[in-house]
């Protein structure tokens, strides 16, 4: 006879399923686990697809409705294998996309691809909004706190000069009266009629005029050519905050000439273009002065500068030259080789060019005058540990100097041909 169960064990077993499928572990089987998804799809797909542009690949976004589930997981371990069987949909993917397969991955179980197709599927996230932050230019040298206190002193040094006239004035006048002189009270005069009377006061004011007019013509001099703080705008926005702060790039990856050569260089809009190609829109922080749409628009532009067809992902050959704005620059008649610094000397980019990985906008940060090469040459010392290049200098000089470590000074890097030739 068929066991039937009682109704109320009947209702217990439905009700339990259905708390089963309901719960959030239950859902979360069968639909992935997004956090799991985004480091596959990093680790596998990010390189031929992006969610919601074309790349290499389709964008992926909206796929797992577009396609049957089981269908997705056949592509993704061996998409050949369908093309070859004929199915329509894989033969036309692959017709789309200029007949490039796609990559096969046998080893992404079914629950992998559940995750990455959740990660997919998931609302896409807002960039974090965080208050502008202003750009400050570094502060000039030391020479405004100079003036000031040159200024102070010369005001001091007038004053007590008045103290001292007014004094020596009061002496006299007792000493005449002690000795029966009587001192003829005079009309008060002018202040200007008695100081153009007053031969003494009058050479005084105009040394100190002198002086004066020829310190400040001496600092004013002094400043021309110097472009500390200049910070010009350039046709591409390029944030040096976003690229060697945020995304840590080094510097030489760009400038790459800095190694070999004397100049660092422009980098080439390539270089631009080997991660760009695949990055076309800003995910990061944005601020209330550049928001994301900001940061869009300039890849847009430096795709309108390398005649770049994000759609197409193909070059049109129609280029636009980008006049870029130099910032850092020499006189003619000094010299500086980036190469003899940076791989020779290994000085950091940051010590000449300040924290640029913290520049919205780049700027000079240093003064580059010869005193300020100067002093950098009297107390830097040089690195000549697993240096070839100082090996037979560093034996000499530590002979020469008795010491064990020595400035570019005493190298020799006070000689005026060194930088002037």
């Amino acid at each position: 006879m068929k066991k039937v169960l009682p109704r109320p064990t009947i209702f217990t077993a439905f009700f339990a399923t259905l708390v089963l499928f309901m719960s959030p572990d239950f859902l979360q089987a069968q639909e992935g686990d997004p956090a799991a998804g985004k480091a596959l799809f990093n680790a596998q797909c990010a390189a031929c697809h992006r969610l919601d542009q074309r790349l290499v690949g389709p964008p992926l976004r909206g796929v797992s409705e577009k396609y049957d589930r089981s269908w997705i997981y056949n592509w993704v371990r061996n998409s050949a294998g369908l093309i070859a069987s004929g199915d329509a949909q894989a033969i036309a993917i692959y017709e789309e996309y200029n007949k490039v397969p796609m990559t096969a991955f046998p080893l992404l179980s079914d629950a992998d691809i559940d995750n990455i197709l959740a990660y997919i599927d998931a609302p896409p996230a807002q960039p974090k909004a965080v208050e502008a932050t202003p750009v400050v230019a570094p502060p000039a040298e030391s020479g405004g706190n100079v003036n000031q206190i040159v200024i102070a002193a010369l005001v001091l040094v007038l004053l007590v000069l008045v103290v001292m006239l007014i004094l020596v004035r009061n002496i006299l006048t007792r000493i005449a009266a002690a000795n029966g002189i009587e001192v003829p009270v005079t009309q008060s005069k002018p202040i200007w009629k008695a100081f153009a009377e007053n031969q003494f006061l009058i050479l005084v004011t105009v040394i100190f005029s002198l002086l004066g007019s020829a310190y400040f013509a001496y600092g004013y001099f002094m400043q021309v050519g110097v472009d500390q703080g200049y910070q010009p705008v350039q046709p591409i926005h390029y944030s040096h905050k976003i690229h060697a702060g945020a995304n840590q790039i080094d510097c030489k990856y760009c400038h790459s000439s800095a190694r070999t050569s004397k100049h660092s260089g422009i980098p080439s809009l390539n270089v631009c273009m080997n991660c760009h190609k695949n990055i076309q829109e800003y995910n990061g922080e944005t601020t209330p002065e550049y928001s994301k749409a900001f940061y869009d628009g300039e890849i847009q532009k430096l795709y309108k500068a390398v005649g770049w067809d994000p759609d197409l992902q193909q070059y049109t050959g129609e280029t636009q030259p980008v006049e870029w704005v130099r910032i850092h620059n020499l006189p003619d008649f000094a010299y500086f080789n980036h190469s003899q610094h940076v791989t020779v000397g290994g000085v950091a980019c940051e010590t000449c060019h300040g924290p640029v990985q913290e520049m919205e906008i780049m700027y000079q940060y240093s003064p580059l005058t010869m005193g300020w090469c100067i002093n950098c040459h009297r107390t830097t010392n040089v690195n000549v540990k697993d240096n070839e290049y100082y090996n037979k200098i560093h034996d000499a000089l530590s002979q020469k100097y008795g010491v064990e470590e020595f400035t570019v000074s005493q190298m020799g890097g006070l000689e005026c041909g060194k930088c002037h030739y």
